[in-house]
């Protein structure tokens, strides 16, 4: 006979975000928030994500073969950030057999608008910004983008409402988000269920290292 398979509690998710120096990381249980705790770590989050996940998960007596799926950021933002959030998924994912999800920043940030239209974006720095464009279902109505703020707000239909976490930061009118994306990417998480070796990074923009290659 087969080993006895133990039922696993309500459904879960872990959600994390690790892509810019301001993290967080989220429980979700039948699509209720049990926790979500920011991480600063300005160095970077590879020695400290799993310390925090580890605690957040003792605190509410979760192990991680409870948990039915495991979702991450995968950007536009670091990419040594990016990196570790997809990196950390896909190896408990398929550690515990479950389905992973990588689900866009400007995407979770759209998840806090109220309009019929939502165009998220993020500082990346350089002078342009990361930025998308969603219905209220949270369908791409664009491609993501990264330009300069008003090069990217000329392309926006009439009445797009603005999202971004640092409105301060901008000259634009917009909607302050929270800095804690995790409870967002576990809400998108399961329409974006994958095998874990299909995940892949949201750069939006390559990297140095590339541009200087094909610059060659």
């Amino acid at each position: 006979m087969g080993a006895v398979q133990v039922p696993r509690p309500g459904h879960r998710i872990v959600a994390l975000d690790t892509t810019s120096e301001h993290g967080s990381i989220a429980l979700v249980e039948d699509g209720v928030l049990v926790e979500e705790i920011e991480i600063h770590s300005p160095d970077g989050f590879g020695h400290v994500l799993f310390v925090e996940l580890n605690a957040l998960m003792n605190r509410h007596g979760w192990a991680y073969d409870s948990v039915h799926g495991f979702a991450a950021a995968s950007g536009p933002g670091s990419f040594t950030g990016v990196r570790v959030g997809l990196s950390a998924v896909k190896g408990l994912a398929e550690v515990t057999g479950v389905k992973a999800a990588a689900i866009s920043n400007l995407q979770a940030i759209a998840v806090f608008g109220t309009g019929p239209v939502r165009a998220p974006f993020c500082d990346a720095r350089r002078n342009e910004i990361y930025g998308g464009l969603y219905d209220a279902e949270l369908n791409p109505l664009a491609p993501e983008m990264v330009a300069p703020l008003e090069t990217w707000v000329a392309t926006l239909p009439p009445g797009a409402e603005l999202l971004t976490m640092h409105p301060e930061a901008f000259p634009v009118a917009s909607r302050p988000v929270p800095r804690a994306l995790a409870s967002a990417i576990a809400q998108l998480a399961p329409r974006r269920w994958r095998d874990p070796a299909e995940l892949d990074a949201n750069y939006v923009r390559r990297s140095d290292a590339e541009l200087k290659w094909t610059d060659r």
